[in-house]
């Protein structure tokens, strides 16, 4: 099949991937006066008096809006809000088939990050959570930033903590394929965008000890020029302060993770890393290295963003559960806790007699997924203090 001919042919039949549908009847005059007016003043007075009777009282406690101004999307780039909005929508389809969350697209016509921020901020009442989508860096980081600052619901950006999330996973089950220990392992990510850095500050909160970061003007080390967030990571990474290009961070290294460009990772650099390497290229469409490539090469063990190869490391293996879970305690963040209950309940999905160098992770179609990263993520929530219920 080809996918871009036959998916434009049916948006233009669908007309859009989401409806709005009533949860209630509205057929005779009491139906009208229930939902309506003059019986709907009674919850209207009762949420002016307590203000979390908005979650139980209305659709709020299941409602997500995922919001994108249209400046990354997917490979595409700064294609627009408007342009973004299939995505959007799909995203949203995905929210209801994987974790029945009632999700909602927004496009925001702004590149300004402060006026983001004050327009997500001033609808954010009308949700129990919002999933930031395909914004560039490096203003991502900061509109995330800014909006856990002042909103009392979950605000996660989905192209970084959902990416970490299920990548963290992926290498907990591929270590534990090759017998390695997480807090001795060398790892590298090359691409130091959202994505990266989020991957970056995971796995570090996985246990990782040693990580180099590197961008396309080589390995990231205090000293050398970069935006806030790359040398936030500098900081924390690379304790030997060692310089170099990829092929130089690669050398006797455990773990590759790549969030970057295609085919810029040779045979030879990876049969530079050590014995029972890791490799994940999830550049896409298109791999930093081929998968059947890096194993001919000697790696061990290799994931990639795309579904035809095995070891697919996709994103809907995790924010469907996580908001899932998020809502059901009505929480009033996303927080690290809550992340690392994630990848370790979806590490934990594939058994012990299961796992092997390409079954590392469950199918996105597995059912258990979705409730079980739910109630994982629930429970962080308590444990943390951030859950209302």
């Amino acid at each position: 099949m080809n996918y871009q001919e036959e998916s434009l042919r049916l948006h233009g039949e669908w007309q859009g991937k989401i409806e709005v549908i009533s949860r209630v009847p509205v057929k005779n005059k009491d139906d009208l006066s229930l939902a309506y007016t003059p019986g709907v003043a009674q919850p209207c007075l009762e949420i002016q008096k307590d203000y979390d009777r908005s979650f139980d009282l209305t659709r709020r406690h299941n409602l997500v809006a995922v919001i994108t101004d249209g400046t990354a999307v997917l490979g595409l780039g700064d294609i627009g809000p408007e342009a973004g909005m299939p995505v959007m929508e799909g995203k949203c389809a995905l929210f209801k088939a994987f974790g029945d969350v009632d999700a909602f697209p927004l496009c925001i016509r702004s590149k300004d990050v402060d006026e983001l921020v004050r327009t997500i901020y001033l609808i954010s009442g009308s949700f129990g959570g919002i999933n930031l989508e395909d914004i560039a860096a490096p203003r991502c980081f900061e509109i995330e930033r800014k909006l856990k600052e002042i909103c009392d619901i979950p605000v996660f950006h989905d192209d970084q903590h959902g990416t970490a999330v299920v990548v963290g996973a992926a290498v907990l089950n591929a270590l534990r394929v090759v017998g390695k220990k997480i807090d001795e392992v060398k790892v590298v990510i090359n691409g130091s965008g959202s994505a990266g850095i989020a991957i970056g500050k995971h796995l570090l909160n996985l246990g990782v000890k040693h990580l180099k970061m590197v961008d396309r003007y080589g390995i990231l080390c205090e000293g050398v020029e970069m935006n806030p967030a790359q040398a936030e990571m500098a900081a924390i990474t690379n304790p030997e302060k060692f310089s170099g290009k990829l092929a130089d961070a690669l050398k006797g290294a455990d773990v590759f993770v790549g969030v970057s460009a295609p085919h810029i990772v040779s045979k030879e650099m990876i049969r530079s890393m050590a014995e029972g390497a890791c490799v994940f290229p999830m550049a896409n469409p298109v791999p930093e290295i081929e998968p059947d490539e890096a194993k001919e090469a000697g790696a061990a063990v290799v994931g990639t963003g795309r579904s035809d190869h095995p070891n697919q490391i996709n994103n809907v293996l995790v924010f469907p559960g996580l908001f899932r879970g998020a809502l059901d305690v009505r929480a009033r963040d996303i927080n690290e806790p809550m992340k690392i209950a994630a990848s370790h309940a979806l590490a934990g999905l594939v058994s012990p007699e299961e796992l092997n160098k390409d079954y590392i992770l469950p199918y996105a179609f597995d059912k258990r997924v979705g409730p079980t990263v739910a109630a994982a993520v629930a429970q962080a929530a308590r444990d943390s203090g951030v859950a209302r219920l």
